[in-house]
C-alpha cells in the first residue's frame, strides 16, 4: 500500500485520480452515503475525522471527505486536499435557521460568513471578507431550482462553539458571555440567516488562497419555534441537500 502523502488524511494523490473537486461533509457517517449518490463509489481512508471517499460524475473523479466540526479541522481537510490537487470545495451540511420564514426542509446556500471563528484569522485579517466562491454559489443555486429546492440564499454567522457563541443557554452552566448576549437578535435584524459552524474558515481560506468554495446546508430546525430537531424531517432534509450538491458539483467538474 503506497504510503501517504498527507500527514492527516490518509491520501496519495494517485487515490485522486484527478480529481480537483471535493464534496465536505462534515459527519464521517454522511461520506459514503454522498459517495454511493455518484458512480463507482470506492472507500479511500479513516483517519480520526477524516473519512474519504472517491466516486465520478460522468466519468470525472470527485472525492468525498468528512471534515469534523469545526473550522479548525476543516482547515486541515482543504489544506491538505489542495495539497493533492483539490481546487473545488463544496461543503454541505445541516443548520438551525433563524429568520421566522425559513421552513424546517429548506435549504441554504451561503454567500458569506460572519467570521465568528478563530481559525480563519491564521489565513487572513479580519478586514478580508469570508465571501464564497461566484461559480460555486451559482451552481448551487441553478441546481436547487433545477431539483425544485425551496432555497434561500444570503449570510450565516459561523461559530467556533455551538452554544455560547450560538446565544445558546440551555447549556450546564446557563451563562453566556456579555461578547454573544443578544447577538443571536443582532444577527436576525442583519438578515444572516443561520448558524453554523465551518463556512467562514472555509471561505476565508480559499478565497485567500486561490481555491474555490461554495457551501449548502438542509435547515434542521428552526430556533425561532424550537431549538431541537425532529428526526422525522431529518432524513428528508439531508437527502434534499445531497442531490442538490452532487448536481452543483456535475455543473462544475
Amino acid at each position: 500500500m503506497p504510503k501517504a502523502e498527507v500527514f492527516h488524511l490518509g491520501l496519495t494523490q494517485a487515490d485522486l485520480q484527478g480529481a480537483t473537486l471535493a464534496i465536505i461533509p462534515g459527519a464521517p457517517e454522511r461520506v459514503q452515503k454522498i459517495a454511493e449518490s455518484m458512480d463507482n463509489p470506492k472507500p479511500l481512508a479513516i483517519h480520526r475525522e477524516f473519512t474519504s471517499w472517491r466516486a465520478e460524475i460522468d466519468g470525472q473523479a470527485v472525492i468525498v471527505c468528512s471534515t469534523g466540526v469545526g473550522g479548525p479541522s476543516t482547515s486541515i481537510a482543504v489544506e491538505e486536499l489542495a495539497q493533492l490537487g483539490i481546487r473545488t470545495f463544496l461543503r454541505i451540511g445541516t443548520t438551525g435557521a433563524i429568520q421566522p420564514d425559513i421552513k424546517v426542509g429548506d435549504v441554504l446556500i451561503t454567500t458569506g460568513a460572519v467570521r465568528l471563528d478563530g481559525a480563519s484569522h491564521h489565513f487572513a485579517p479580519i478586514e478580508f471578507p469570508a465571501v464564497a466562491d461566484f461559480h460555486c454559489t451559482t451552481a448551487l443555486v441553478d441546481a436547487a431550482n433545477a431539483l425544485g429546492a425551496s432555497s434561500h440564499i444570503g449570510i450565516t454567522a459561523s461559530s467556533d462553539t455551538f452554544y455560547p457563541g450560538q446565544e445558546r443557554y440551555d447549556t450546564y452552566s446557563g451563562r453566556v458571555t456579555r461578547a454573544f448576549q443578544g447577538s443571536l437578535q443582532e444577527w436576525q435584524l442583519m438578515g444572516v440567516l443561520n448558524y453554523e459552524m465551518e463556512s467562514a474558515t472555509l471561505f476565508t481560506q480559499c478565497a485567500s488562497q486561490g481555491l474555490r468554495a461554495g457551501m449548502i446546508a438542509g435547515v434542521i430546525v428552526n430556533r425561532t419555534q424550537q431549538e431541537i430537531p425532529d428526526e422525522s424531517t431529518m432524513q428528508h432534509t439531508e437527502n434534499t441537500a445531497i442531490k442538490i450538491v452532487v448536481e452543483a458539483a456535475r455543473r462544475l467538474i
